[in-house]
């Protein structure tokens, strides 16, 4: 078997790669980094580097220092943009090129990949520790709160018209309860999903036909899809009720003046997930829901996925956290990006089985 050869090496590296010239200028990028800076290389060579990324460190230094000393340079924090999103925490890495004087090697690593993948096995974990015991008392708790509702829907038959406001309000009270208790006890479902080949497009088009005849009446939901992307391998239900529970928290956030929702998918090969046991999963199949509202109040952005964490005043704090589940339980991924003005969910999902997705079509 003959080497590989360095272009070879150069477009198989699974980080993005960007060689830079001696005037600051990108002379040569890998398909990993045109993903991450989300623009082609034709429109990326002969650009300065510092115009098309925004690096919270002394890059124009760091530069120089390499080429000076012909020694490469680790930066272990940076944050990374490139304007479109919020910023990526990465670790930098700049390397002379051998035998090309005053070109330098840029690796970055965003840590934000194994950060989150990190945090969501952590919340999936917390979930079904913090769920566990509530889970047991749902059943038991449902049970009573039947006859307390029964019990005040009674009454109600013998009281004055003025009195009625109390005992509707433990009707109310209760059946609020019981839907709380129904949402906890949807944790302690162990089955596995029923997946199979599901078509991203028709399950968003689905979610976002339901939410404008409902929450999201007053929002515009607009649509950028891949017309290209293939089949994924999920529960239609579950998937549906992702895609319900986020557009729901968009048009919520927005509030009575409404706002605008994008739906946008695309095709990522570079994303992968590796399981406890080792082995490792491709997510290529990217879909994000993306909004113009308020944000994520930054107290609770990390923990935004655990259970009973909420940022509305009268929210229970688990749909996120049972949307992070589902997900879990489908191998994949999902993550936030927010800032005030734009809060992204991305959520990571695998191809269907060859012969499952072929069925489909």
């Amino acid at each position: 078997m003959s080497k590989p050869s360095a272009s070879a090496i150069w477009a198989s590296l699974p980080l993005p790669a960007l060689v830079i010239g001696p005037q600051g200028l990108i002379e040569e990028v890998n398909a990993p980094a045109e993903i991450f800076l989300n623009a082609s290389a034709k429109s990326l060579i002969g650009q300065p580097l510092l115009d098309r990324l925004s690096i919270d460190a002394p890059m124009e230094d760091a530069l120089v220092r390499v080429i000076e000393h012909d020694s490469p340079l680790f930066i272990a924090e940076a944050d990374v943009t490139t304007g479109e999103r919020a910023p990526v925490q990465c670790a930098l890495q700049l390397a002379p090129i051998q035998d090309a004087q005053g070109f330098v090697l840029l690796l970055i690593s965003p840590r934000e990949i194994a950060d989150r993948l990190g945090r969501a096995m952590h919340v999936t974990s917390a979930a079904k520790s913090a769920i566990g015991m509530a889970e047991m008392l749902a059943h038991e708790i449902k049970n009573p709160l039947a006859g307390i509702s029964g019990a005040a829907q009674l009454l109600a038959m013998g009281l004055e018209p003025q009195d009625l406001e109390l005992t509707d309000l433990i009707v109310e009270e209760t059946r609020r309860i019981v839907k709380l208790l129904e949402q906890v006890e949807q944790f302690g479902n162990l089955r596995p999903p029923a997946r199979k080949a599901v078509n991203l497009h028709d399950a968003l088009d689905r979610a976002r036909r339901s939410a404008l005849v409902g929450y999201g009446a007053a929002m515009t939901i607009s649509e950028d899809y891949d017309p290209s992307l293939p089949s994924t391998y999920a529960d239609p239900d579950q998937l549906m009720q992702v895609f319900l529970n986020l557009l729901k928290n968009a048009s919520e956030a927005a509030g009575p003046k409404g706002g605008n929702i994008r739906l946008h998918t695309f095709y990522d090969h570079s994303l992968r997930r590796r399981r406890k046991d080792g082995t490792g999963s491709a997510l290529p199949l990217q879909v994000e829901i993306i909004d113009d509202g308020p944000g994520i109040p930054p107290d609770i952005a990390a923990d935004i996925f655990e259970p009973f964490v909420s940022g509305r005043e009268n929210g229970t704090g688990l749909g996120l956290a049972l949307v992070s589940k589902i997900i879990s339980d489908h191998d994949g991924w999902i993550s936030v990006d927010s800032v005030p003005g734009r809060t992204v969910f991305r959520i990571s999902l695998p191809l269907a089985p060859r012969g499952l997705a072929e069925e489909q079509q």
